[in-house]
Formats: structure tokens, sequence, C-alpha cells
């Protein structure tokens, strides 16, 4: 079996290897010609799997991805050639909720803010942005969910109409896929018109997809003397970003909000468990066999530890100001993808156990791991 892998999937070779032979390529650069023998192809998200990617790949039996969001799938092409296929839903979820909760901690020290004082309106509460809310309710901040298709389905589910949100949020934070047409299309949802409803002073982060915001319109917009606090680590036109942008964003990343290790190794995982499956095989390994110990693993705390600390505590395992200077130094003489390739190890608050007499749960319920 001949199994073509993005050289960016981590212990790929790890859990792949017992199937065939494990062949790397760069997600932006694969050709047809090259998938000529394949027979499982994994990729990542910057990876266009379409008809023309797959014209010669007579023998493809399965297809993955390690992300999340599936846009840069042809689902319908590979069910009319009846190829399997699977994504990894919920794999980098953890990782790109602390990355939120880095930059909102960020943003408060730059900005002087009290996060519990401000309204935070969080824009698809699928997989990302429901732990997201987990995440902040528990900290006491105050939310406004939107998400449409959630309330079409569930009558109970909280849905804040994003006009609504637009007009209340000091905060958005977007978690949705990237479509284009229907009802509920996201291309654009930041946009010119869009830029004038929302508070002046209202914060964006996006995380999800690059062009669910207009960034010639967040450009104009602070050209123009209205900058607001803004984070980006996704961008229209991935990897040729918009330069001109940068000085005004407060923080700007490379499209790593999900790449802890954990994250990315249970993408990894999650792949090779569908295989298994597939082929009606025992799964035989697990990311704990291969994520190596975490330098920092139990921290003891002390009975007056409080929720003003959490955020000293949280720095000891991700600090998004290492990544925000990676970019502004690297971009423009190695690259994006050369940042996302290169990107320095990264762990979760997972790997960490709180120990102490009187451990709140909270901090618990915010992601780290109990004794």
């Amino acid at each position: 079996m001949k199994i073509y892998a993005d050289e960016n999937m981590p212990y790929v070779q790890h859990f792949f290897a017992e199937f065939g032979e494990v062949q790397l390529f760069p997600g932006r650069e694969l050709t047809a010609e090259q998938l000529i023998d394949a027979d499982v192809l994994l990729v990542r998200s910057i990876t266009q799997v379409n008809s023309s990617l797959l014209a010669q790949a007579k023998q493809l039996r399965f297809v993955g991805t390690a992300t999340i969001g599936t846009d840069h799938i042809d689902q319908s092409y590979l069910a009319a050639r009846n190829i399997a296929f699977s994504n990894a839903p919920g794999c980098n979820a953890r990782a790109v909720v602390e990355y939120i909760i880095s930059c909102l901690w960020c943003l408060a020290e730059r900005y002087q803010w009290q996060l519990s004082e401000k309204t935070i309106g969080i824009v698809g509460v699928g997989n990302i942005g429901r732990r997201l809310a987990e995440v902040l309710s528990a900290l006491g901040v105050k939310l406004l969910l939107c998400d449409p298709l959630r309330a079409e389905h569930e009558p109970d589910f909280p849905h804040c109409p994003l006009q609504q949100l637009f007009e209340q949020a000091d905060v958005l934070s977007f978690h949705v896929p990237q479509t284009v047409e229907g009802p509920f299309a996201t291309h654009h949802l930041i946009n010119p018109h869009s830029l004038t409803q929302l508070k002046p002073d209202c914060a964006l982060i996006n995380a999800c997809r690059g062009p669910v915001f207009d960034n010639q319109a967040l450009l104009a917009e602070a050209q123009a003397g209205h900058q607001r606090p803004l984070v980006l680590d996704v961008w229209e036109h991935e990897p040729d970003i918009l330069l001109p942008l940068l000085p005004f964003v407060d923080i700007a990343t490379a499209h790593i909000a999900g790449h802890s290790i954990e994250g990315k190794a249970r993408g990894t995982e999650m792949l090779y468990q569908q295989l298994c499956q597939l082929l009606a095989r025992p799964a035989q390994h697990r990311i704990e066999s291969f994520c190596p110990a975490a330098a920092v693993s139990a921290v003891e705390i002390q009975s007056n530890f409080g929720l003003p600390d959490v955020q000293n505590l949280f720095k000891l395992v991700y600090d998004v100001r290492r990544d925000d200077a990676l970019l502004r130094h690297h971009i423009k003489t190695q690259g994006f993808d050369w940042l996302r390739k290169n990107y320095p190890p990264r762990r979760e608050c997972s790997t960490v156990r709180v120990i102490g007499d009187q451990v709140p749960d909270w901090l618990y319920d915010i992601g780290f791991s109990r004794p």
C-alpha cells in the first residue's frame, strides 16, 4: 500500500508505516502525477483535493484530512468514485481555544481591559466555539452565541442574531467554516458594511478561515484612522498575506492556532483509526506512545490561588506573543509556509497537572489536568 501524507502531519510515519510505504509531500505542491500509485492520501487544509488532483489516482481508496474543516475537499467527487473520506472533527479544538484565551489576555493587558466587564460574541458554536464558550464561562465572562444552524435544530440554543451581536459585543471571535453560497454563507462576514455596524472599539479575532474577513476592508478602515483591536491567525490569499495590514494587527500569526503537539497528533491518530476501521484491522497505536513528556508536567498551587493568578499559570504553557513575534520577524525573509513548517513545539494545558489542597474546579474546567 502506498500512502501519501502532508509533511507537516506529526507522527504520520509512526502511525501509518504498518500499512506500507509512507511518502511525504509539501502540502501546496502536490501534483496529480505524484498520486498515480496512491492508495491513501492524507492532507491538511492547504491542499485542494478535487477531480484535477485525483484524476490519475486510479487505485485511491481513502482520503483523510487531519483538520476539522472540509472546505478544501470535494466530497461529492470522492463519493462518486467510491473513495472513503474522513476528517478529524475536534482534533485541535482545545489548541484553538487556548490560542483565543491567550489572545484575550494579551489584549486585556494591552488595552487595560477587565475581561469580566466585556461581552464576548462567539460566531459559530461547533467543536471549537462550544469549547471556547465553556472555558470563558468558567472564567466568568459574559457571552453571546451566534449559530443559526444550531438554532434551527436546537430550540433551546441561546442564539443571538448576527446583527444583534455586531451591535452589542465588545469582542467577536469567529469559528465558522468557509462557505460562499446559501443563507448562511460566511465569506466576508466582516466587510466594509459590517465594520460600520460594530462598536467602534470592538475587537475582532479570526482563527477559522481567512476569507471570513475581508482583509482589504480591514486595511482601508485602519488607514482611514479607525484602528480597532485585531487578531488574525488566518488570512485571505494565504500564503501571500496582505503585508500592509500587518502593522495594524495586534496579534498576527501564521495559521497556527490549532498547532499544538497534541492537536496535530490527534488529527493524525483519528485518520489512522478511520483507516484501521476501513481495513477491518485493530488499531495498534495511540498518541500517548509518541508524544514527548511536557517540560512542565505538574504545578502546585496554594490556597490563596485565585482567578487573577490563572493568567500567569496559563503562560507557563502558552503565550501567543511568541508566535506573533515569529511572524513579524520572519514573514518577509522566510515566508508564511516556512513559519508553519518550522513552528516550534507547543503543549496544551492538559499536559499540566495542578495539585494542591484546595484546587478550584474551574481550573480543571478550563483545561488543566487533575492529579
